[in-house]
Formats: structure tokens, C-alpha cells, sequence
């Protein structure tokens, strides 16, 4: 059945990219509405993404220090344990809270949300399925699509949602695993292994590469290896899993290294964490003619998220960059902002990066071998936490701020934090990057004392020993 009504933009998915989107949209005078297939509101990130994870692993670092090092400051907490059951009902609340305040906000600015599954159905036209059957055709002069991204299944590790599972499943486990098994290590997988580390589980990483958190810097990365092998996670590098069969309650692998040599190893859980792929499946792209790269299955668009049909635009997940909740937001202003005649872009030079272990990482910019690999002169700057007052205090001093920085300009490359805060400390360098600043700035500018950001002053100075400013 046809809608009468009419509308100015549609927008499919209410994800970080999908209701940021329709938010500015209404700002901006456009008659929107959003369409999602999901009970809830807010996409994977704040239903089975960021939000939970985050959850968990500041529950579980709440549990990792009461038994190993509130002691240190004089906090005895004899008799702990730990209710799993209570853990996964914060998580849950905490999720069930920021949905609904989703809700709330497309309401409160008057964007009307339909329930059920969209397809498209022409270059203005979007087909809405219910969950009863019914079809109702929704019209616009403009459509974005902000439906995000799925986990990767690898051929013989199928996930079956028990002891082969995605990300969605290791955040809600029943009870913690005596021996978890992930394969690949990069952001998702390092972060839900350190939730079930901390929890008491065995945690082995099993990555096809020669290091983990491979987009990373490659000294922060190894620095972040090394940390992790202390708190006893167990890594097997240039390592593929090449068999995999459910036996009862337990998972059998057989391991392969790049040199062929075997070894068997035995998993309660494995967790398949080797990225995600852009979730277009069932919403007619290629019948209406939007080009879709046919490697990445990524939509391809243009500088104001355009696909090759102009009423038709795509963010977030389904366009190329970064699967990051953020950049998917700043992508929906934009292509939003293009669509009411305003000069809306993104500045994929300046989107920050954030692994939340612990310690934490966080970063913007050009990594040291990117910068080697363009041929730029570069001098570099780092400081250690074990350096910092504040980091002392808290006993938080593993890791350090490292700043890259045109030789002859100073002008800032690129910065990488390991350590704690990193995810709140980067946003000062972001803003430095998009500013086109200098370590100088960073180093003149007065940080409070005794604060973690009192590092990142520190790496600037250094910078400056080998910049223009070195005598």
C-alpha cells in the first residue's frame, strides 16, 4: 500500500550515522523520517557495538582491580566474586537507556520512525515490510542509506552462535569461558578478549599477520603486544586457524603457521573477529543501478556521500574509510548538509582511532611508516606516562605519547597515545591536526598539573630538540 505522505529525505538505519543524520536534517528544515528493521534504535554500535563492549569492559576492569590492585591502595576485598549474571543486566540497562534516548531525540525533533525492512524500489522510493506482513511505499526526493556493517564469516568457521561466535554472541555470554579462542587481532577482538581476560578466562589470539592491531603505529603496536602478553593473553602470529569442528562443549582447532607447522589446540568459545562487511544485502542496490565496488562491497559515493544516482546517498560502514561509529556521524552531517545546498564535508585526515584495552590507544593522522613511506622529513617526540604525576598516582603508568612532526614546518603528522585516557587525550590532538598545527602549539599551550595530558606536552617539547627550533 502507498504512503500519501512525502517527504524530503529517507533515511534507512538509525545507527551513530543514520539518527545524527536525521537529527541535522530536522535542524536543517528537512521533512525526514528513519526506517528500522530492529525493535531498538541506535544500530549495532549502541545495541551489540561500542555501547555494550564499553560496558563490559569497564565492569570488567572494575572486577581486574578489586582483585589485583585495590589491595595497593590500602582497599581490601576479601570474600569478591563475581556476578556474571549482574554484570550482563548493568550492560543491558545501559543499552535499553541510550536506545531509548534515541527514540526520544528523532521524536523530539520531529522525524517520524517506521519499524520494518526497506528496500529500495526506485531512485525516490523506498518498500517498508512490517513485521506483520504489511507493505507500505514510503517517497522522498532524497534517500541515505545508513544500514552499516555485519561480521565477516570465514569458510569452515561458520558461526553456529554457541562456540563458534561473532562478536555479537562474546557479549553475552552465560558464563566465562575457561579457554577463548579469537581468531584475528585487530580492534574488536583485542577489546573482547580483554573483557573475558579480566573476568578469569584464557585468552588466545590467533592472527594471519606478523603483528596484532596491524593499522596501528608499529611501535605503538608492539608496545601494546607486549602489554598484553604480561596481563596473559597468548598470541600465535603469521598463524592461521586451518580446521575447526564443535566437539560437545568444546571447539578443536588446528592450527597453521606461514612455515606449515601444526599445532592442535582445544577452545570453549571461539570468537571470529576478521572484520566486517558492508550490510546492503536485501535492499535492491544493484536492481535500481547503484555502483557498488565489487571486491569490498563498498558503495561507492562522492565528496558529499553521493552514489551514482544523485537522490540516492550512503555513510557510515558502506562507504570507504574507517568502520568507525564517528566517522559514520560526521558523514551523515555532511551528507545532509550537501543536500540542503550547504558546504558539508569530512575531513578523513582527522578521524581518531580507539582501542579500548587497557592501557588504551588512541590516534589521529599519519603513523610513523606512512610518514617514511611519502618521503617526508619527520622528527618524532615521545614521553612516557612513568614521567607523569597523575599516571603515578593511579598506578597507570605503562605506555607513552608519541607526536610526529614535519621537519622543517612542525607541522603536527600524526599522534599516537598508549596509556591511560588515551580515547579522552586524542581529541586535543584532532583539533590541533585539523588546525594545521605545530608541535610548538601543543608545547606552549599550559596543561593542568598533575594531569595525564601533561605527557603530551612533554612529547611535543621533545619534538622541538629535532624540528626547526633544535639549536
Amino acid at each position: 500500500m502507498a504512503s500519501d505522505a512525502s517527504y524530503d529525505l529517507i533515511i534507512i538505519g538509525t545507527g551513530p550515522g543514520g539518527y545524527v543524520a536525521a537529527v541535522r536534517a530536522a535542524q536543517l528544515g528537512l521533512k525526514t523520517v528513519c526506517i528500522e528493521k530492529e525493535p531498538r534504535l541506535g544500530g549495532v554500535c549502541l545495541n551489540v557495538g561500542c555501547i555494550p563492549s564499553k560496558a563490559l569492559l569497564d565492569s570488567s576492569e572494575y572486577y581486574h582491580l578489586a582483585r589485583h590492585h585495590f589491595a595497593n591502595h590500602g582497599v581490601m576485598c576479601d570474600g569478591l566474586r563475581l556476578d556474571l549474571s549482574a554484570m550482563m543486566s548493568r550492560k543491558e540497562q545501559v543499552v535499553n537507556e541510550l536506545t531509548a534516548n534515541v527514540r526520544k531525540l528523532l521524536q523530539g525533533n520531529g522525524v517520524k520512525i517506521i519499524q520494518g525492512t526497506a528496500r529500495l524500489s526506485g531512485k525516490d522510493r523506498v518498500e517498508v515490510l512490517s513485521d506483520d506482513g504489511k507493505t507500505e511505499l514510503v517517497a522522498a526526493k532524497a534517500i541515505l542509506l545508513a544500514t552499516g556493517s555485519t561480521p565477516v564469516q570465514v569458510p569452515g568457521l561458520e558461526f553456529d552462535g554457541d562456540r563458534i561466535v561473532s562478536s555479537t554472541e562474546a557479549l553475552c555470554f552465560s558464563s566465562v569461558p575457561k579457554h577463548l579462542g579469537i581468531v584475528g587481532g585487530g580492534y574488536i577482538g583485542l577489546e573482547l578478549g580483554s573483557v573475558w581476560r579480566r573476568l578469569g578466562a584464557k585468552v588466545t589470539v590467533i592472527e594471519m599477520l606478523p603483528k596484532i592491531a596491524a593499522t596501528l603505529d608499529g611501535q605503538i603496536g608492539r608496545t601494546l603486544e607486549r602489554i598484553l602478553k604480561k596481563q596473559g593473553f597468548e598470541f600465535h602470529l603469521k598463524t592461521k586457524v586451518s580446521q575447526a569442528a564443535v566437539n560437545g562443549k568444546t571447539v578443536e582447532t588446528v592450527l597453521t603457521t606461514d612455515k606449515g607447522v601444526e599445532k592442535k589446540l582445544s577452545f570453549d568459545k571461539l570468537l571470529v573477529s576478521v572484520g566486517r562487511r558492508p550490510l546492503t544485502q536485501g535492499l535492491g542496490l544493484e536492481e535500481i543501478g547503484v555502483e557498488i565496488n565489487p571486491v569490498t562491497g563498498l558503495v561507492l559515493t562522492d565528496e558529499c556521500l553521493r552514489t551514482n544516482i544523485p537522490s540516492i546517498l550512503a555513510i557510515g560502514d558502506l562507504t570507504s574509510g574507517p568502520m568507525l561509529a564517528h566517522k559514520a556521524s560526521a558523514e551523515g552531517i555532511a551528507a545532509v548538509e550537501c543536500l540542503a545546498g550547504q558546504p558539508g564535508e569530512v575531513n578523513y585526515d582527522t578521524i581518531p582511532a580507539v582501542v579500548y584495552t587497557s592501557p588504551e590507544v588512541a590516534s589521529v593522522g599519519l603513523t610513523e611508516e606512512q610518514v617514511k613511506e611519502r618521503g617526508a622529513p619527520y622528527c618524532t617526540g615521545t614521553y612516557p606516562f612513568a614521567g607523569a604525576g597523575r599516571a603515578r598516582c593511579m598506578g597507570e603508568s605503562d605506555g607513552f605519547v608519541k607526536i610526529i612532526a614535519h621537519a622543517k614546518t612542525d607541522r603536527i603528522l600524526g599522534v599516537h597515545i598508549i596509556g591511560p585516557r588515551a580515547a579522552d587525550m586524542i581529541a586535543e590532538c584532532v583539533l590541533a591536526i585539523e588546525f594545521g598545527g605545530s608541535s610548538e602549539d601543543i608545547a606552549r599551550t599550559v596543561h593542568g598539573h598533575p594531569t595525564f595530558s601533561e605527557a603530551l606536552q612533554e612529547a611535543a617539547m621533545a619534538v622541538r630538540k629535532c624540528s626547526i627550533y633544535a639549536s
